[in-house]
């Protein structure tokens, strides 16, 4: 497959430079977005897209694998989050077994080695939310929350991301608003039937002249969440609003964001092995457990000026997020044109989760707390480690200025763009880590008696390494171009980007837990540059059918995730994370059939550092493979699906991991699957979504299994009147057990969550 994969995506890609293409560029709203497709194309090859591109073009016409979900369809996938969404977009791997935030997603060939999306860009309407994807405890799939204000949602995988935004070589994904292009709104209820939460949203939108348009939405919730704890842990919810005005030439839109939103979060859970296969320990199901109670006392931690902070352990995730956007675009004439996005956002919280620092002993104890407080217990105890981190400002500004001009030869175009990028991103952390002895029961447990004079406090976990306080900020300039040819049915686009990183702050561990230190801190300041490239072609070979190939190589920096080791004051190399992909494929569409196949070869290598185990590794990687996204319609009936097939190994390590050479990366399955049916019957439209994975390996040394698992969502939509409609949803609904990762030592593992059905009512005017 190597082979084949260079032949196609070289030969293909550099011999078409001599005869490509690239459309000029063009300003996509939310009318011209919705382009008819070809009658039965499930894929919407037609539909013009605007991410990892330097101007919109068709799916059937872009040189990049690109999949696109919209609104109907995100709302059948019965998601409990952002990450949810995704897991239905073929090539894309979301972990979403965290609960609203925290989840790890990757693209096809890319490892996941540690928390978050690191070489994954997640956007809102084109910038990003945070400039890295794989902060500690901070992570964007955490500020963003599904509700009607969403469109549609682009997922761009591996190819022209590398040199389209920073950090993101191995994709973006964009999700991207409604405009008010469309008059009407709807407001809906919705009630979780076998747990407690309830939610009411909101939209409403409409053109207020010819050339003014407005749209505005929002949701709020209250309740206990999906898994049993016995308190109110969702609370809070999310306001946003966008003004469109239209003149001669272009447009401007300003946009706003109100998030104040809190959640629980999903940590590992105690588990024991049996030759390398997990075994659930009783009184703990995976699916359900997630260790917060009414029975916690507050957990007290050290500020970063040595003072003393009270948190309640139950408010788990809590987002704040106030952001102001701006956007225009200005035909200039003669084929220029000018495009501009801004955004500034004010981003903070606060991140608290129990994690298990073992698997629990059986042995005679005392409650700490709850109804039984004095009386004796004799059972499994757990040494819980509270991870409580302040999100004291993750805020950041960014913009992006692009100037292109189209130039018009013998029946060609050629179209020119230039930009750059700059943005500044905040990181201000402060870490917690007080361990606690715990009943071991998923279901409200109560803290057990030890020596501390706070019930259940043992002390600082870990031996006191992680109080640490975190103040930085990176700076990024990068400057990029693009040049694209079209002629007749080929088109050929080659761009570049130079980014340019300067990071400078301080970082601190407290000794002991006990006090921060003048003589301890990490003074930070470097800078650091790359320069990323990507060369593409497509061929329409018919109007149903193109094939297209495509090179590239990328970059994503470090954050947070290489302070406390080597020196970052620039008197010593800065580590960072590479890409180089190769990819070539074929789009098709026949009758009701449409589909989108794509060879891959992705080779990464990196440095990294893990919260859970505090060690630091340094691995190559390589994968090759096959990513198949499909869509059938026949009737009312519909199907779509996808299918990726993956062989990847580690192919270097740091000294001391040799061993690991050869092996299968840790979480990286052979295969992975998705496939949706649907049918409309009259007022009632159902289906179902399965989303399965092969057997992985859950460490790198290839001895502890997570055993291949499909979990099935269904949903039931009924349009009462023209007005009203009532649907019901379970994700999980068969309660499937799907175990997504494990620590090292095999003591913890996590889980997808259990089954969640709920119902609604939706008003739409």
């Amino acid at each position: 497959m190597e082979i084949r994969m260079k032949h196609t995506a070289r030969a293909v890609a550099l011999a078409l430079l001599h005869v490509g293409a690239a459309s000029a560029q063009q300003q996509v709203g939310a009318a011209d977005v919705a382009a008819a497709a070809a009658p039965g194309d499930g894929l919407r090859m037609e539909r013009i897209v605007v991410t990892g591109t330097a101007s919109g073009t068709s799916k059937l016409k872009s040189s990049v694998s690109v999949s696109t979900l919209e609104a109907d369809t995100i709302a059948s996938l019965a998601p409990t989050s952002a990450a949810d969404v995704l897991r239905a977009i073929p090539g894309v791997r979301s972990e979403s077994s965290g609960g609203e935030g925290n989840a790890n997603i990757t693209v096809r060939g890319v490892p996941i080695s540690a928390g978050g999306a690191r070489y994954v860009q997640i956007q809102e309407d084109g910038l990003p939310v945070l400039q890295f994807g794989d902060f500690n405890f901070a992570t964007p799939d955490s500020f963003v929350k599904i509700d009607g204000a969403l469109d549609h949602v682009e997922a761009v995988r591996g190819g022209s991301a590398s040199t389209l935004a920073t950090n993101s070589p191995g994709g973006i994904i964009n999700f991207i608003s409604k405009d008010g292009s469309q008059a009407g709104g709807s407001i809906g209820l919705s009630r979780g039937l076998d747990y407690d939460s309830t939610r009411v949203d909101f939209d409403y939108g409409m053109p207020l002249s010819p050339k003014d348009r407005f749209f505005v939405a929002g949701f709020y919730r209250y309740g206990e969440g999906i898994r049993n704890t016995g308190v109110k842990e969702e609370r809070g919810g999310q306001v946003r609003a966008n003004y469109t005005h239209e003149f001669d030439g272009g447009f401007l839109r300003v946009s706003f964001k109100h998030l104040d939103d809190q959640s629980p979060t999903a940590l590992p859970v105690p588990v024991t092995t049996r030759n390398g296969h997990i075994a659930e320990i009783a009184g703990i199901d995976p699916r359900e457990a997630a260790f917060y109670s009414p029975y916690w006392v507050k957990d007290v931690t050290l500020t970063k000026g040595n003072g003393k902070a009270s948190s309640d352990v139950n408010d788990g995730l809590s987002v704040k997020s106030n952001a102001l956007g701006l956007e225009g675009s200005y035909d200039l004439g003669n084929g220029w044109t000018v495009s501009d996005r801004f955004r500034k956002a004010d981003n903070s919280g606060r991140f608290i989760g129990v994690f298990p620092a073992d698997n629990g002993t059986v042995g005679n104890y005392t409650f700490a707390t709850g109804p039984n407080a004095g009386q004796a217990y004799r059972g499994r105890a757990i040494n819980a480690v509270v991870f409580n981190t302040s999100i004291d400002d993750a805020g950041n500004t960014l913009n992006d200025a692009r100037l292109s001009k189209t130039f018009r030869l013998d029946g060609a175009k050629l179209n020119l763009t230039a930009g750059w990028y700059a943005s500044q991103q905040k990181l201000g952390l402060t870490w917690n880590f007080n361990q606690y002895l715990l009943q071991a029961s998923g279901d409200q447990p109560a803290l057990l008696r030890t020596a501390s004079t706070t019930p259940g406090l043992v002390g600082a976990a870990f031996g006191g390494c992680c109080s640490r306080a975190v103040d930085m900020k990176y700076r990024t300039n990068s400057p990029y171009a693009n040049l694209g040819w079209e002629q007749g049915a080929v088109n050929v686009d080659a761009s570049v980007r130079r980014d340019r990183q300067h990071a400078d702050g301080s970082a601190n561990i407290a000794a002991s837990a006990v006090a921060y230190q003048a003589a301890t801190v990490q003074r930070v300041d470097y800078e650091i540059g790359h320069t990323s490239y990507s060369v593409g072609a497509n061929w329409r070979a018919t109007p149903a059918l193109a094939l297209f190939a495509r090179t590239s190589e990328g970059v994503a920096f470090n954050a947070d995730r290489i302070l406390f080791g080597t020196p970052l004051d620039g008197s010593a190399p800065v580590n960072i994370n590479t890409v180089r992909q190769l990819e070539g494929g074929v789009k098709w569409r026949s009758g009701g059939f449409s589909s989108f196949l794509t060879l891959f070869r992705a080779r990464t290598s990196e440095t990294n550092f893990e919260a859970t185990t505090r060690l630091s590794t340094a691995n190559s990687y390589d994968a090759k493979g096959a990513e198949l996204e499909a869509a059938w319609r026949v009737g009312d009936f519909n199907l779509t699906g996808g299918l990726t097939l993956t062989d990847a190994e580690i192919t270097a390590t740091a000294p001391g991991g040799e061993a690991n050479i050869g092996h299968t990366p840790r979480r990286q399955a052979r295969a992975v699957y998705q496939l949706a049916p649907s049918y409309e019957l009259g007022q009632a439209r159902f289906g179902l979504t399965v989303v399965g994975t092969g057997k992985s390996w859950g460490d790198d040394a290839n001895t502890l299994v997570l055993p291949g698992y499909a979990v099935v969502h269904a949903f039931l939509n009924y349009q009462l009147t023209p007005k009203i409609g009532l649907s019901v949803s379970a994700n999980n609904l068969f309660n499937k057990i799907g175990y997504t990762e494990i620590e090292s030592d095999g003591h913890a593992a996590r889980a997808v969550t259990g089954r969640a059905v709920k119902a609604g009512v939706k008003y739409a005017f």
